[in-house]
């Protein structure tokens, strides 16, 4: 028998044909998402109680595996973005640009959600009332924003999970190894090494997405039923369709005029995060995929390395801007309250000053206390949204995502930095399948 009995006329493998077909990932979040439905109304429909518990058992594990590597993935992710400063010369600018644009894109996100909330009237005919609001366990206020940033121990932040205290905690850490130099090396080189490590035990986790989209739909689909939804029919109408006036209407519009690319290639290259991101409801879980999406378009890595950490704990136009001024709006109306030009401004004010509080976990319900308290409107209003949260939250921190990888995009437009071949090249494929590409230095 000769060498090439075993190949087809194509010069490939016999065999290759039998092969099974790889299922792309986003068939598989879509697969997830169909038979996760299917479950839930099956659940729903006929009653069955252990398929809605399993369900459930199914989702919450695959959000607590995601919570669980946030504490220490936030802590050296800022802290590793941070020393990374080092390396680019123009770093402060890079900053204060990225800062500039995250207010910008929050201001024209919260604009869009008073627009939309003052011309459906979400509150109007729900059936609603006062009575059947509650009092949420934990709320937010200035003062306790404030004060809550600075931790009294450095091992609560990590136990309880406060994003923010971790933040700072991060940030004191990365500006002290700046300060000490090459002394720090070593610390530096373990962080990086630990970073690392974190990330390729998400990337496991990740690859659960499809099975945890299954439990997470089913079991929100078998608790609150459809009826629940009518209820809430025009405020969910009203965030998604918010969501998706800023990610597919001001996002390209930005991209085609201000850093000048093309739009589809934008969302070509960030889909993979974007979908994992709307099943996953948590911006800091999916941030090592951000990260990813975010150089393959073009950032460098030095810089990438800084603006994604940053933004998955700062930058949410989802939930720190679109909702809470669609649920101001619908709560005053439920509680019969008259909003004036000035509360209008405090929301917006709100949103851009306050989004840290909302630091890119599942829900934002810190971030819409905040809001309440500053209107001064009752905080008994959360409960009235709680039950529909995990439907909206899905739109909203798919929103926020988008808008972290589309801001690094624009500010390397911007200052020159952009590597154009490598954005006008980006696909929609798994991150994990493309090799890594060049570096581009980034010039002083």
């Amino acid at each position: 028998m000769s060498a090439n009995a075993a190949t087809t006329a194509n010069g490939e493998p016999s065999g290759s044909r039998f092969r099974i077909p790889k299922v792309p990932f986003w068939a598989q979040i879509v697969a997830g998402l169909v038979l996760g439905v299917l479950l839930g109304w099956l659940a729903k429909g006929q009653d069955i109680g252990w398929l809605k518990d399993t369900l459930g058992h199914i989702g919450d594990i695959f959000i607590r595996l995601l919570k669980l590597a946030v504490a220490p993935l936030v802590f050296f992710a800022i802290l590793v973005s941070i020393t990374n400063l080092r390396k680019v010369n123009n770093a402060a600018r890079l900053a204060g640009q990225t800062l500039l644009w995250f207010m910008i894109t929050s201001l024209i996100a919260v604009a869009i959600g008073i627009t939309i909330g003052l011309l459906t009237n979400p509150g109007a005919g729900t059936g609603l009332t006062p009575k059947d609001g509650k009092a949420p366990e934990n709320s937010g206020s200035w003062i306790d924003f404030l004060t809550g940033i600075v931790p009294t121990d450095v091992i609560t932040p990590f136990t309880e999970l406060n994003v923010l205290q971790i933040v700072f905690l991060a940030a004191v850490a990365g500006i002290a190894a700046l300060a000490l130099g090459e002394k720090a090396k070593p610390i530096l080189s373990l962080s990086e090494a630990v970073l690392e490590l974190l990330q390729k035990a998400l990337w496991w986790v990740i690859r659960l997405a499809p099975l945890g989209t299954v439990g997470l739909i089913g079991y929100a689909i078998a608790d609150y039923g459809w009826d629940l939804v009518s209820k809430y029919a025009t405020f969910t109408a009203d965030v998604y369709i918010g969501c998706a006036l800023v990610m597919f209407g001001v996002y390209p519009l930005l991209l085609a005029t201000v850093a000048k690319v093309n739009p589809i290639q934008f969302f070509k290259g960030a889909w993979p995060a974007i979908q994992l991101a709307f099943v996953s409801r948590s911006s800091v879980g999916t941030m090592p995929v951000t990260q990813k999406v975010t150089e393959r378009l073009g950032v460098p890595k030095e810089y990438t390395s800084f603006a994604v950490p940053f933004g998955a704990t700062t930058k949410m136009d989802g939930c720190a801007a679109i909702y809470p001024a669609l649920a101001a709006i619908f709560i005053a109306q439920i509680f019969d309250v008259q909003l004036g030009v000035q509360d209008y401004l405090l929301i917006a004010f709100v949103s851009v000053v306050g989004s840290a509080a909302t630091a890119g976990l599942t829900g934002a319900t810190v971030m819409l206390t905040l809001t309440l308290s500053t209107l001064g409107l009752p905080l008994e209003g959360v409960g009235l949204l709680m039950a529909i949260d995990p439907i909206l939250d899905m739109i909203r921190t798919a929103t926020n995502v988008a808008g972290q990888a589309l801001v690094p995009v624009i500010v390397a437009a911007r200052e020159k930095i952009l590597d154009h071949d490598a954005y006008n090249s980006a696909s929609s494929s798994p991150i994990d399948d493309e090799p890594e590409r060049r570096q581009v230095p980034v010039p002083a």
